[in-house]
């Protein structure tokens, strides 16, 4: 029996970390330009948000389809990635 096998494009969480007094301020002036970015090269997923982990520590974020990964981290250099999960 010949299995097909199913490709799937996995989504990448690509996070930029802030640190300081000015952490969250900075997290969510950063996830506008993260926007502009997405309508600029015209990427297939719109996902990006702020989140604020402590006082001094804030993220923004955007997703990317894995065969984007390589293209946008070398361009915007997140400090960090994990494989995104949506939740239903």
């Amino acid at each position: 029996m010949l299995m097909k096998h199913r490709i799937v494009n996995r989504k990448i969480k690509l996070i930029w970390d802030f640190r300081g007094p000015e952490a969250s301020e900075i997290a969510r002036h950063h996830e506008k330009h993260l926007q502009q970015y997405i309508l600029a090269e015209d990427l297939p997923i719109n996902i990006t948000g702020f989140k604020d982990l402590s006082s001094a520590h804030s993220i923004a974020f955007m997703v990317v389809e894995e065969n984007d990964m390589i293209r946008v981290r070398d361009a915007l250099i997140p400090h960090r990635g994990e494989v995104y999960e949506e939740f239903a």
